[in-house]
């Protein structure tokens, strides 16, 4: 279980501190497949690089009763559109230096995925599209042998086709106990695929639902952020009103 409680992080700069996250409380089990929406700006990213470690912070985050520290951080992998890997090494040269850093790497898996995403092998990753490089990012993040897979708008420049057939992928892919933690924008795209959406909104959690209860409400994951967000449809009209004096014609 992954838990993460009374959350807080606040940024300093020369210009004086801004808050991002505020008293973030949130359980991850085992075998969950769950994403994270909310507007840019929300937190999500800092929400997820506090959970690795990456920034300091305010509050506790768990991982099965014990805080992450270096005996326990290879239980969690990391995809994000900032890219992690060595851009002069080719994936080969990475699944080599992975195979030996973890001991759960699974070469069988990178194989296939690898195939998959019909991606050359030899070629240094800087030669990559940047499609590419997501694709690769992820790949190895799926293929580290983490339990926990956290995934940071790891599909932006990857086309409809290739990110669709990802999720399929990924749903035959993952083993029980491997939980996945998704933030995205595409909010119609991956509700097939997710089990349960959390959502933050200024910082705090604003939304925490499962798919099934949705469905069960006869609401699609999209119309649940609108309201919980408190989507006005009326915006674009009331704002081309204003630029054109009220006159729409």
């Amino acid at each position: 279980m992954l838990e993460i409680k009374a959350l807080n992080k606040t940024y300093f700069d020369r210009l004086g501190s801004r808050q991002v996250l505020f008293d973030v409380n949130l359980a991850i089990g085992p075998g969950e497949i769950v994403g994270l929406f909310g507007e840019n700006g929300a937190g999500k990213t800092t929400l997820m690089k506090s959970i690795l470690g990456f920034l300091s912070y305010q509050g506790e985050i768990l991982l099965d009763n014990k805080s992450i520290d270096r005996s326990n951080i290879a239980r969690l992998s990391f995809a994000t559109c900032e890219h992690s890997f060595f851009p002069n090494l080719t994936p080969d040269s990475h699944a080599e230096f992975y195979g030996m850093h973890f001991g759960r790497f699974r070469r069988e898996r990178y194989e296939t995925l690898m195939d998959f995403f019909e991606l050359p092998r030899r070629t240094a990753l800087k030669g990559y599209s940047t499609g590419q490089k997501n694709q690769f990012e992820v790949i190895m993040a799926l293929c580290q042998g983490a339990e926990y897979i956290l995934m940071d708008e790891p599909f932006a420049g990857n086309d409809v086709f290739n990110r669709e057939d990802f999720y399929k992928v990924l749903l035959g892919i993952l083993e029980p106990e491997e939980t996945v933690f998704l933030s995205t924008h595409l909010i119609e795209e991956v509700e097939r695929f997710i089990g349960r959406a959390v959502l933050l909104k200024g910082g705090r959690i604003a939304g925490d639902v499962s798919t099934l209860e949705l469905e069960e409400r006869g609401s699609t994951l999209l119309e649940y952020v609108k309201e919980t967000y408190g989507y006005r449809a009326d915006r674009v009209s009331r704002a081309l009103g204003e630029l054109t004096g009220g006159d729409m014609t």
